[in-house]
């Protein structure tokens, strides 16, 4: 069955449901993204006393503790079911684009490597393998990157009309 290009073939409500759920999702997205941003400025140090606590710190204008166990699970679990459904439905609606089927592949792929990476290594951290701050960072950031890109191509994807 050849799903590629088929985006441009839907009905107009197919389209307007799509079109709406993904400008719906990005706001969510966008929205968790500030959460983040709130949270730990965007910096490895932020996202260390995020989930390892700032109580050493006689300087800290906002006193932070170590997450406990439950709360790094909770935290891993929601976001890795939750992202993976996210980017589950964003795949299934890049497969009937007509992008090229390589960066297409990426796009489909990458995320779920980036949500084991950044949520992997968000517990990792907080068992103390400090390092992996810096692959929660990049991996969050290449998530937002296939996200948004995704995101906008499936935009485009739903106004362009196929060339015959």
């Amino acid at each position: 069955m050849e799903l590629h290009g088929k985006i441009h073939e839907l009905p107009k409500p197919a389209k307007l449901l799509v079109g709406f759920f993904i400008i719906t999702l990005s706001f969510g997205y966008f929205t968790g993204l500030r959460f983040v941003n709130e949270n730990t400025n965007a910096t490895t140090q932020g996202i260390e006393e995020h989930y390892l606590g700032n109580e050493a710190d006689e300087d800290a204008t906002e006193m932070k503790f170590k997450k406990s166990e439950k709360e790094i699970i909770t935290t891993v679990h929601n976001h890795v079911i939750s992202m993976s459904m996210i980017f589950l439905l964003l795949g299934a609606i890049l497969l009937i684009t007509s992008v090229p089927a390589k960066l297409k592949k990426f796009l489909i792929v990458e995320p779920f490597i980036s949500i084991v990476l950044t949520f992997g290594g968000i517990w990792l951290m907080w068992s103390g393998v400090l390092w992996f701050k810096y692959i929660v960072i990049f991996s969050g950031i290449l998530l937002t990157l296939t996200f948004t890109t995704s995101a906008v191509l499936i935009l485009l994807q739903l106004f362009k009309r196929e060339k015959k």
